[in-house]
């Protein structure tokens, strides 16, 4: 007998357009049915929970209300968006989210007609639908972009660039602040809702529009006076002034999880002529399900849990957690050194500075979803003479990319740059993966730039980093836990740009490994292979992609048959640079025998981390493959040059 709770209403809903048959009574049973299917879905998958929960009811009105897939949906920051994809079609794949060949945990143009827009970082969503909006004003198509921003997501300066253009879309964009618990709301309740149903009404804009043509009988100066005063009269009773000064006509704030509320709202909001329109509407993270009501995360994201209990599945007990040993060895470093700071945007548990934070609060600081403040703010705290950490995860960094060049890598400051989440992330994809870290920062005059191949090198390299004064410098480290090596007693600094051989020596040999990063750890296993095939091997933890070991690596190519690199970056990392570097001196002049192992130049989509690695091809049997037919290779060059 099936355990999944009762969902009869759900049951006859398979898309929005079935929804929309329902009638107004029957979405309160209809959102609740769906969010224990959402409860029981991510219960036996894991995921994000929180922000689904919250915007339940403000799913079922916004398909009910609009006709999507024609109106575009644009989800911000698309884990929100779990609700979204049980009402538009996809409810007999949800339980295979964030798995290989499953659903994706965020939106996906290529999962679905209703999903317009991927998304997975935030604060797109506005720009994306404005996009929609006037794309259809210009061509004369139906259909308006109704974008759902929220769970932090108004804290990062791209969503006010979108909302300062949005005016030319006219009533074609419809903005809705999911204010999750970001205290930007007074409380909400029936005068709230009256003044939103009021303002939002025909009767009311159409009074509107007559009052404005008469206002400009009179004199100019007049007429904007009497329009700033409407604007802000309604401003002190909703407390919209800011979006009105923004462009947008502010309806709000209503109770989002309160469909008599809502719907009428949100229909007012679709027949008006006014434009854009933000309807701003207070939700509770977690709601309906009391485990994630009471969690300081709201249960943001969760492994597997029982539903029941709410009791999340553990995981078996092991090495450490990456960004707990970075957080832990930063705080500890700090306690002797007061210029040590540490930067987060909105990630304080993710990268480890949570730790940093309950040792040094005063020296602590999460800007939000903004890693371009984050990162020009730590340029002018090096300037003054402070030692700034940044620690931003490798995806999100790529959005401050102008700053880390023209604030800090042009005027060579010491920004330290804690690079959390580098490589492959398993379930959640693509969007999340940290491939482009080395290539964009190794690229950059000025940097160093380091890889932690276990959790022992990543205190060393936490270590170095802060007693590192002539510049910049970046070290990566992966999601997850270590490997399980022996911690250090004491951090070690690392002498800048030196490799270290952890394996076999540099005087001679069949074959050497240059590994840069936690790789390493396969490279040793490929390295036990191939010696059990008589091919000695020399492995390298090369520590550093920039600068290179030079010295190193002359003696390895000079000794060795076959010279490999393996990192778990994409081109334009440790072997496009040691290749470079070959070619530059003339090593390869007697015969190419460099080969070079990265991530594809494909992205690699979510699934178990060990089948990404097998996709990538840096397991340590791909490694073994690439050795022996680099070898192969060599021997028939040789026995066609002897012929």
């Amino acid at each position: 007998m099936s355990n999944r709770p009762q969902t009869p209403l759900l049951d006859t809903v398979n898309s929005p357009a079935e929804l929309r048959q329902l009638k107004p009574a029957q979405l309160r049973q209809l959102a609740d049915e769906l969010r224990l299917e959402m409860i029981d879905a991510v219960g036996s998958t894991g995921g994000h929970l929180g922000s689904g929960l919250g915007v339940v009811e403000l799913t079922t009105a916004i398909h009910y209300v609009f006709n999507t897939p024609e109106d575009r949906l644009i989800w911000d920051v698309g884990h929100q968006a779990y609700p979204h994809k049980i009402l538009t079609g996809r409810r007999d794949r949800i339980r295979t989210l964030r798995q290989a060949g499953g659903l994706s945990g965020f939106t996906k143009r290529s999962e679905s007609e209703y999903d317009p827009f991927g998304a997975a970082h935030s604060s797109t969503s506005i720009s994306a639908g404005l996009g929609f909006a006037v794309a259809n004003k210009l061509s004369g198509q139906p259909g308006r972009a109704i974008a759902v921003i929220g769970d932090g997501a108004m804290s990062a300066g791209m969503a006010y660039e979108a909302m300062n253009n949005a005016e030319q879309a006219g009533n074609r964009l419809i903005v809705i602040l999911n204010d999750n618990d970001m205290s930007i709301a007074p409380p909400v309740g029936g005068l709230s809702a009256y003044l939103a149903r009021m303002v939002s009404s025909s009767e009311y804009l159409g009074l509107r529009s007559l009052a404005s043509k008469v206002a400009r009988r009179f004199s100019r100066r007049v007429h904007h006076g009497l329009g700033k005063a409407e604007e802000y009269a309604r401003g002190m009773a909703t407390g919209g002034t800011l979006f009105e000064e923004l462009g947008f006509y502010y309806v709000g704030p209503i109770d989002g999880h309160n469909l008599d509320h809502l719907i009428p709202v949100l229909e007012n909001v679709r027949d008006s002529e006014q434009g854009p329109v933000l309807v701003h509407v207070v939700t509770q993270k977690g709601k309906g399900y009391e485990p994630a009501e009471n969690a300081d995360d709201k249960y943001h994201g969760v492994p597997r849990f029982n539903v029941i209990t709410g009791e999340k599945a553990k995981s078996a007990e092991g090495p450490p957690a990456y960004q707990n040993v970075f957080g832990e060895t930063l705080a500890k470093i700090a306690d002797s050194d007061k210029t040590i700071v540490a930067i987060t945007a909105a990630m304080p548990s993710g990268t480890g500075v949570d730790k940093f934070a309950r040792a040094h609060p005063k020296r602590t600081f999460d800007v939000g979803i903004a890693e371009q403040h984050a990162v020009t703010f730590a340029a002018g705290l090096a300037a003054q003479g402070m030692r700034p950490f940044a620690a931003i995860y490798s995806t999100f960094l790529q959005r401050a990319y102008d700053q880390v060049v023209h604030d800090v890598a042009i005027q060579n400051l010491p920004v330290r740059f804690a690079i959390d989440r580098a490589g492959l992330v398993g379930a959640d994809g693509a969007t999340h993966a940290g491939s482009f870290d080395v290539t964009y920062l190794a690229s950059l005059p000025n940097f160093v730039v380091m890889a932690a191949a276990d959790e022992a090198e990543l205190v060393h390299m936490t270590y170095t980093a802060a007693l590192y004064d002539d510049g910049p410098i970046a070290f990566r480290y992966p999601r997850g836990n270590g490997v399980g090596v022996e911690m250090p007693a004491e951090p070690q600094r690392l002498a800048i740009g030196k490799g270290r051989v952890v394996r076999g020596g540099v005087d001679g040999g069949k074959v050497a490994i240059l590994s840069l990063g936690p790789r390493l750890a396969e490279a040793l296993k490929a390295a036990d292979q191939l010696d059990a095939r008589g091919l000695p091997t020399t492995v390298a933890d090369m520590r550093f992609v920039k600068p290179l070991d030079e010295a190193l690596i002359r003696q390895l190519i000079a000794t060795h048959e076959v010279v490999l690199t393996v990192e778990e970056a994409a081109f334009g990392g440790l072997g496009a640079h040691v290749l470079t570097m070959a070619s530059d001196e003339g090593l390869l002049d007697e015969g190419l025998k460099i080969r070079t192992l990265r991530l594809p130049d494909v992205f690699i989509d979510h699934d178990a981390p060990e089948k990404q690695y097998d996709e990538a091809g840096l397991n340590a049997p791909q490694i073994v493959d690439t050795v022996l037919s680099a070898l192969r290779h060599n021997s028939a060059g040789v026995e066609e040059a002897r012929a």
